[in-house]
């Protein structure tokens, strides 16, 4: 049973409402479907909640839900800030900037863009506190080759040792030059 795709990723929110504008106005999501219940249908638990699915594009879904009734939010406190987070592709640098521009224009904290080589990216919160990043990707067919050639060598050293092997070193150490060619 191969998966077809991801149906919807969901997330708490501190506001439905606000979320929604806010990912409508910075991210240009189309607000597409708002579920609320009295209680849970998986479990039957009496909790109200406002669930609410916004256009991702290319038929990703991110979803969130608004538990009034519940304690507030918080983060894994033994998880640092910049693990968790949602990472969404837009189409290029110049879209990547832009966005940035107008996202610190309202006050938003803006980290980036960071260059990962094969993309670039920049990184800022949600009014819930999740952290975001906008990617925009930069890569060769001849980095993306490299890296799926020392896939598995690297996740079967690192198992081994807990250890950052160096298979794709060229990443970080300037030398990735030698991967941008377009040739395999």
């Amino acid at each position: 049973m191969p998966i077809q795709k991801i149906h919807h990723v969901a997330y708490r929110c501190k506001d439905a409402k606000e979320t929604v504008e806010w990912y409508q106005k910075y991210l240009n999501m189309r607000f597409v479907l708002a579920i609320a219940e009295d209680q849970v249908p998986s479990t039957g638990e009496p909790d109200p909640y406002m669930h609410v699915f916004l256009d991702a594009g290319a038929g990703n879904v991110l979803a969130f839900f608004e538990l009034p009734t519940k304690p507030p939010m918080q983060l894994d406190v033994n998880t640092p800030a910049w693990t968790q987070h949602l990472a969404l592709q837009v189409d290029s640098v110049d879209e990547l900037l832009q966005t940035k521009a107008r996202l610190e224009a309202d006050g938003i904290n803006v980290v980036g863009p960071t260059d990962h080589t094969i993309f670039k990216s920049i990184y800022f919160f949600d009014p819930s506190g999740h952290r975001l990043e906008l990617a925009a990707n930069t890569g060769t067919p001849r980095m993306a080759k490299m890296l799926d050639d020392v896939k598995w060598e690297m996740l079967n050293e690192w198992a081994a040792t807990k250890k950052a092997p160096q298979h794709a070193r060229w990443m970080h150490d300037g030398s990735h030059a030698n991967a941008e060619g377009d040739a395999a």
